[in-house]
């Protein structure tokens, strides 16, 4: 699968050195010099990554991050001129998944965006590709992957981790039928080595937690001898 970089830098011809590696490399790219002309093309393009400067004419990078961020979970690598510590933390802060400073080698570039699609599981050809926005169930259930918090009819409710990553998984894959073996190995950390009830545990909370009635689950639902479907 290509991966599709929406490039965001005012320098044409820095922009258009970018490009060309990104698109010799394999990358499927757009690039624009505006934030203006970022924020009309994202939705048409639907990156699976945004390249952007921190200093854009009319506005500042932070600023497109955090216009980003209102709607997507997209990785997000910033780039800038500026060595300053403040400016990196900023970035970071705001939204940006990580931050390289210039002059850079176009080889180092490259690492670090197979690494953020690592991070954000697109590169793994098995798991699918999350939304680039909050995913809601029948308008009773949100997930908001970047904040990593889970909403019940519009009220954040308290989720453990190992609950968020198993509520996770059944968002998106609506209708899928899960083993208890699947769902521990698509969490990771030493939870995998528990025993397989231990996912019985913690759906029995997660339902106690969006279920109208826990005990007659209308959203994560039991397939006896097998094990769980979230349904729609």
């Amino acid at each position: 699968m290509s991966i599709k970089v929406l490039l965001i830098e005012d320098e044409k011809n820095l922009a258009d050195m970018i490009a060309f590696f990104l698109e010799e490399e394999g990358y499927i790219t757009e690039r624009v010099h505006h934030a203006r002309e970022a924020l009309q093309l994202f939705p048409r393009f639907q990156p699976d990554i945004v390249v952007t400067d921190l200093m854009l004419p009319e506005t500042d990078g932070n600023d497109l991050v955090d216009a980003f961020r209102q709607h997507s979970t997209v990785p997000i690598l910033m780039i800038s001129a500026s060595t300053m510590l403040n400016d990196r933390l900023r970035a970071l802060h705001n939204g940006a998944d990580d931050f390289l400073c210039k002059p850079f080698s176009l080889k180092e570039l490259d690492a670090r965006i197979k690494a953020l699609m690592r991070r954000s599981a697109i590169c793994y050809p098995d798991k699918p590709i999350k939304e680039d926005k909050p995913a809601e169930f029948a308008g009773h259930v949100s997930v908001n992957e970047y904040r990593r918090t889970l909403f019940v009819d519009g009220n954040e409710i308290e989720v453990t981790h190992i609950e968020f990553e198993i509520m996770k998984e059944l968002y998106r894959n609506p209708g899928k039928v899960f083993t208890r073996n699947e769902l521990m190995d698509r969490i990771k950390g030493s939870e995998r080595a528990y025993l397989d009830r231990t996912i019985d545990v913690h759906i029995s909370s997660l339902r106690k937690k969006i279920e109208p009635d826990p005990k007659n689950p209308r959203y994560i639902k039991t397939v006896w001898g097998t094990g769980y479907k979230y349904v729609i």
